[in-house]
């Protein structure tokens, strides 16, 4: 009779990076769909240009410190920075910004600090910062949720913004974007309107806005996929939300007409791709299970103080970094008890 000998330790690990990773981009699927069906296809379009520029970069940069390039290029850690950044992008984003964004994640957010596992900050949320400050205008210029006067924007915004070609003679930049339902809000209330005048706005849908409420409905349902199959934990997503819902209604109850409700807030935005996709990155969020929950707590918080009082509309991005400089803080005030010690 032959024996297999195996060397110790003997249980098997749970989940292996590329797993996880491919899990993660699997549960992306259906947000991505939203986006595509309400937005059109240039989300692809930037999906392809950010995951060829990041396992370019990434393959370059590991060769060139002396790294092993293969089992770093199919942990699909970079593929899934490349699509986050992607797919917050504006889906008219031209080549160069996916391309440039991208690269700050990759060279600066993760390798600069050591590679996976050693970056502080959520790489693909620091190539989104650094592109809204730096190109201000192309980041939000989002198109109308649904096709302008019969012309085919698909075609359009594939071809003549992606790629870098100019518009045809007919049809003018203004007539297909659109202020996002968050900007419109902001920008309304700033004038002094009551949110009761503008509620019937082309932009907004039954919660939030016109088909983003659906697209946060795809990430909404990933999350809780990711969540089945025990990729992430609950505590950073139900804060998050508890974190911006609760202040949310608060402000709701106070003056309705110059602060949104709960359910548009989360519905409106990066708020459940924050939630389930971006405050979960395992390496720049808290460890402890209570250091989560307030880690989570904390991105809401400041998602909503900024949304409302802030120069930006979503703040998801900047909340998520503002927090992940809080991570070594929230760790050491919620370090678990040493068994057999009472504090």
């Amino acid at each position: 009779m032959k024996f297999e000998t195996a060397i110790a330790p003997h249980l098997l690990p749970v989940n292996r990076v590329d797993w996880v990773m491919a899990k993660v981009l699997l549960a992306l699927l259906p947000g991505i769909i939203a986006l595509t069906v309400y937005f059109g296809v240039g989300v692809w379009v930037n999906i392809v240009i950010a995951v060829i520029t990041a396992l370019v970069l990434e393959a370059v940069l590991l060769k060139w410190r002396g790294l092993p390039v293969v089992p770093a290029l199919k942990d699909l850690s970079a593929m899934v920075t490349a699509v986050l950044l992607a797919i917050s992008l504006p889906v008219i984003a031209p080549w160069w910004l996916v391309l440039l964004g991208t690269a700050f994640a990759i060279v600066i957010a993760k390798h600069l600090y050591g590679g996976l596992g050693y970056n502080p900050f959520n790489p693909a949320m620091m190539g989104y910062v650094f592109l809204l400050v730096s190109f201000p205008v192309p980041m939000t210029a989002w198109i109308a949720p649904t096709p302008v006067a019969g012309f085919d924007w698909t075609v359009l915004e594939q071809v003549a913004f992606n790629l870098g070609l100019g518009l045809p003679e007919q049809v003018q930049f203004d007539a297909i974007t659109l202020a996002t339902p968050l900007d419109r809000l902001k920008t309304e209330i700033a004038l002094g309107h009551p949110i009761s005048a503008i509620q019937n706005a082309p932009v907004f849908g039954y919660i939030s806005g016109k088909g983003w409420e659906w697209v946060a409905l795809g990430y909404l349902l990933g999350g809780c996929w990711l969540l089945w199959q025990k990729v992430i934990g609950w505590q950073i997503p139900l804060g998050l939300m508890l974190g911006l819902a609760l202040p949310a209604g608060l402000g709701y109850l106070l003056d309705s007409e110059q602060f949104a409700n709960p359910g548009f807030h989360l519905a409106a935005g990066a708020t459940m791709l924050g939630a389930f996709f971006i405050a979960t990155d395992p390496v720049t969020a808290a460890t402890s299970s209570k250091g989560r929950l307030f880690y989570g707590a904390l991105i809401g918080l400041l998602t909503y103080l900024i949304r409302t009082f802030g120069g930006y509309p979503d703040a998801i991005a900047f909340s998520v970094i503002l927090a992940n400089l809080c991570v070594p803080t929230i760790d050491y005030l919620t370090r678990p008890r040493v068994f057999g010690q009472r504090s």
